[in-house]
């Protein structure tokens, strides 16, 4: 992927040239979190079909283990993701008793005893949970799913609800690398969002995490919110770079008001302009350099000794649905609501509704609601696209080397959708069929990426909302 000083080189250059090459291809277009697709899935796949694919995993092979904790106190009005706003206690003790059941479920299927090396646990809000609530569903997936001596075990948390007792618990338990929400620290953004979350909060939370001995802290910031300016942004940074994170995602706000209903109130005036965005996302990479944070893939920073920067540096980045991780070639297994399992025969999540997921695991039924079984030109694909939001380039010798094809004529259709890209300076294309992303390209990767989609031109076609903007 792009290096420090290639990003440096390119916000040297003419910010108006950039924005008129870039904003060219601002459009609706995939985060490839997968290949396929989730759009794509079908309810045909269903849980006898995962039932059957989890019994031929490897036994005893590695594994990834994803836990979905969907519960948030408030709603914040960005958000697009799966969650239950809740106050009651009796939904988090009834997913408690739902979860470990499905627990129960997936080790039955699987061959044999998995060796977990990488456990992560998202939202909604994890902390959402009491510590004494955290170390009971710890325990009940460590004597399902034992971790591994070296298992990466990290966990995402809302600092407004995280407690020193939850640090605690969360040590406890082996969590040793955490990620805290941000998005922004601006009080009118904030607002904008409902979202109020203060600077010393914050700071105090990576305090306690350091001193209890968690190896990692990781911030996601967002770009492109409500009354977000360059100056705000570059504010918020500030702050941030004070508390010296391992680790920052620098997304992208996805305006996917056909999923987040709560997003409408920003149409009318408050959100910037696809300019301003844009503007916006070059000052945080700006600072974050000056900083000394690394670029890894399109939308993440890291301290140069961080296991991630490490991973870009050698090529064993890979991209799934918790974001860019250190741990290539895993099957991961996705437990709660409208968590996604990845394995090597396909995908499958569960279904979506706290209330379905339940009902189907308390009747002894995995919960998976769809999925997909991937074809070898899925798999073609997904490697393609994986390189290029991973590492910015594509090999034609790893590809020949790894399927067999000379690579330029297996995708010549590909390769001259990319021409006009490769005239606007956002790729390079060799004669061999390899190719590269440039500087600039680094910020449209999402667009490069999407020539090799081959269900995309149905998708466009279908003329209903999917995707978030690319640019």
């Amino acid at each position: 992927m792009a290096t420090a000083r290639d990003l440096a080189a390119l916000l040297a250059l003419d910010p108006d040239q950039v924005e008129a090459v870039l904003l060219r291809y601002a459009g609706p277009g995939p985060r490839y979190t997968s290949y396929p697709t989730a759009p794509v899935w079908s309810e045909a796949y269903d849980a006898d079909a995962f039932r059957r694919d989890l019994g031929r995993l490897p036994a005893g092979g590695a594994l990834s283990l994803y836990v979905h904790v969907p519960f948030c106190r408030s709603l914040c009005h960005f958000c697009a993701c799966n969650r239950v706003i809740t106050r009651n206690p009796e939904l988090p003790a009834r997913y408690l008793d739902a979860i470990e059941r499905e627990i129960a479920l997936v080790r039955e299927a699987l061959p044999a005893a998995p060796r977990v090396v990488q456990h992560h646990w998202g939202g909604g809000t994890p902390t959402h949970l009491g510590p004494e609530q955290i170390r009971r569903l710890h325990r009940a997936l460590d004597d399902a799913f034992p971790a591994a001596p070296d298992a990466e075990v990290s966990i995402e948390v809302d600092p407004r609800v995280t407690t020193a007792e939850h640090v605690e618990a969360l040590r406890a338990c082996g969590f040793a690398r955490v990620s805290l929400g941000v998005q922004d620290f601006d009080p009118h953004v904030q607002a904008a969002i409902h979202r109020h979350q203060d600077v010393a909060t914050t700071a105090a939370l990576v305090e306690h995490a350091r001193a209890a001995g968690f190896t990692s802290v990781g911030f996601d910031l967002i770009y492109g919110l409500p009354l977000q300016t360059v100056e705000s942004m570059e504010h918020t940074l500030a702050e941030v770079v004070a508390i010296a994170p391992d680790r920052i995602a620098l997304y992208g706000y996805a305006h996917v008001t056909w999923v987040a209903k709560q997003q409408r109130g920003f149409e009318r005036h408050d959100l910037p302009s696809p300019r301003e965005r844009l503007r916006i996302q070059l000052a945080a990479i700006r600072t974050l350099l000056a900083a000394g944070y690394q670029p890894v893939g399109m939308d993440h920073y890291a301290r140069p000794q961080d296991e991630l920067a490490r991973a870009a540096r050698t090529r064993t980045l890979r991209r799934n649905f918790m974001g860019y991780t250190t741990r290539p070639g895993l099957d991961l297994i996705g437990l709660g609501p409208s968590a996604i399992s990845e394995l090597a025969s396909g995908f499958a999540q569960s279904r979506r509704d706290l209330e379905g997921w339940e009902a189907a695991v308390r009747a002894g039924r995995l919960a998976t609601a769809r999925g997909h079984a991937l074809a070898s030109d899925d798999r073609e694909r997904a490697w393609v696209i994986a390189q290029i939001l991973c590492h910015g380039s594509v090999s034609a010798a790893e590809y020949r080397a790894r399927f067999g094809a000379d690579f330029a004529t297996r995708f010549a259709a590909e390769r001259a959708a990319l021409a006009p890209l490769a005239e606007d300076g956002l790729v390079e294309l060799d004669g061999d069929g390899s190719l590269r992303l440039t500087a600039l390209g680094h910020l449209a990767a999402r667009p490069v990426a999407m020539a090799f989609d081959a269900y995309l031109p149905a998708q466009r076609a279908a003329e209903r909302p999917l995707f978030s903007q690319t640019v």
